[in-house]
């Protein structure tokens, strides 16, 4: 027996981002993951790494807070006051950065009309000049900090990297440079985990650049949809990575998948991304351009790190309740975690051939029973599925598994 296997095995966990809706599936899948996985436990893992909404999730996991105490604090609100955080916070219009550049408009609007009077600007060019009146956001992202900072000022928790068990690494994008700003690394670890995740999730056009050491930053999404490369690069066994956005596919043929039985029939299926005009053009656009980007990072990842196991965890690209449902909206929050919780048991169970042989070789097994009990719920029961139901959804899984097989197999020869 080598070395290697002698030591226990260093795992890392990364999280992507994808607004309150990708925090949402995040930690129900989580919780399917906590549940379901023997030997792996998820507040005590060598390295974090998040971006956006993925911060705020591995950065309360790296402090010791399980997917169900998260469930509690942001799902249900069902935990003390000092504990719960409330999505509403971040609707709070930014009147600040609104009050700063309403400064600005009365010497820029002068301005504009002397470039079009007398320096025979056209009305176009004249009109850019009104630009930096604009705010940068429409949010205010203040809130996040500080209720980050409360949440993390207990007893057992730290709001200082440095102060933690274990690595966190939150990701930003510099606005000047473009460049990719690692906090939690080395010289980037005095910045308060709380301003972090605030820096991380400052999505443009929704919340303002935050300012950090006479630096502005926004969303680590904009450099890289993952980053997990920052925990390979640290030498790893295990990359567990969860993206909560992807593409919806409307031709494929939208069977019985876990809670599919439980949408309004209006809703069971789309026939064409355009039947949803502007908004569903958008999100299908945005949710494209993010995930061919992960793709050809995990391909990187996997070419570039072939002595690390990597899982990925996504949902399902035929299933429409997450496409369906509105990006920043807290209203479906409870029914959204409670169909990422079993949409991932259904994933486990469907891929448990690949993944139980992966993971084996770093101490963790699947929990068999635990997948198989129909009465697991995160929240409030479901319906329970109709024999033919469960017969489609046994046949599905039954081809998922087989479909996994095959394609490890086909990794291992390529090799």
């Amino acid at each position: 027996m080598n070395a290697k296997t002698k030591r226990a095995p260093k795992i890392a966990l990364a999280l992507a981002g994808g607004g309150p809706l990708g925090a949402i599936y995040e930690i129900g899948a989580m919780c399917a993951l906590e549940e379901s996985l023997e030997g792996l436990d998820f507040t005590q893992l060598d390295h974090y790494v998040g971006v956006s909404a993925g911060g705020f999730i591995v950065a309360a996991l790296a402090n010791g807070m399980t997917p169900r105490e998260l469930c509690a604090s942001f799902i249900e609100n069902d935990s003390t006051p000092s504990e719960t955080f409330d999505p509403s916070w971040l609707m709070q219009p930014a009147y600040g950065e609104f009050a700063r550049r309403g400064i600005m408009l009365p010497g820029l609007v002068l301005s504009a009309i002397w470039e079009l009077a007398v320096g025979r600007k056209s009305l176009l060019g004249a009109l850019e000049r009104l630009g930096p009146s604009l705010p940068t956001g429409a949010f205010s992202n203040r809130q996040v900090d500080t209720q980050l900072a409360r949440l993390f000022s207990r007893d057992g928790r730290t709001n200082d990297f440095r102060k933690l068990k274990t690595k966190l690494t939150l990701v930003a994008t510099n606005l000047d440079s473009a460049e990719a700003a690692p906090f939690g690394r080395p010289g980037w670890d005095h910045v308060p985990i709380s301003q972090a995740v605030q820096a991380s999730s400052a999505l443009p056009g929704l919340f303002p650049p935050v300012e950090i050491d006479d630096q502005y930053y926004v969303d680590g999404a904009l450099k890289k949809t993952m980053h997990a490369s920052v925990a390979l690069d640290d030498g790893v066994d295990l990359l567990i990575c969860l993206n909560p956005l992807v593409p919806f596919d409307a031709t494929a043929p939208q069977v019985a998948k876990v809670m599919q039985r439980d949408l309004p029939s209006e809703k069971r299926k789309i026939p064409r991304i355009v039947d949803g005009g502007l908004p569903a053009v958008l999100s299908q656009t945005f949710r494209s351009m993010i995930h061919s980007r992960m793709e050809l990072g995990m391909k990187h990842y996997e070419h570039s790190y072939p002595d690390t196991d990597i899982v990925l965890i996504e949902p399902d690209h035929r299933d429409p309740e997450l496409y369906l449902a509105n990006t920043f909206s807290y209203a479906q929050r409870r029914q959204l975690a409670e169909h990422a919780y079993q949409q991932t048991r259904q994933l486990l169970r469907s891929r448990k051939t690949g993944l139980s042989a992966k993971l084996a070789r770093h101490g963790i097994s699947l929990k068999h029973d635990v997948l198989d009990d129909p009465k697991r719920h995160l929240s409030a029961p479901a319906k329970a599925p109709t024999r033919i139901g469960r017969a489609i959804a046994t046949l599905q899984e039954v081809m998922d598994d087989l479909g996994d097989v095959v394609a490890t197999s086909q990794q291992r020869l390529a090799r």
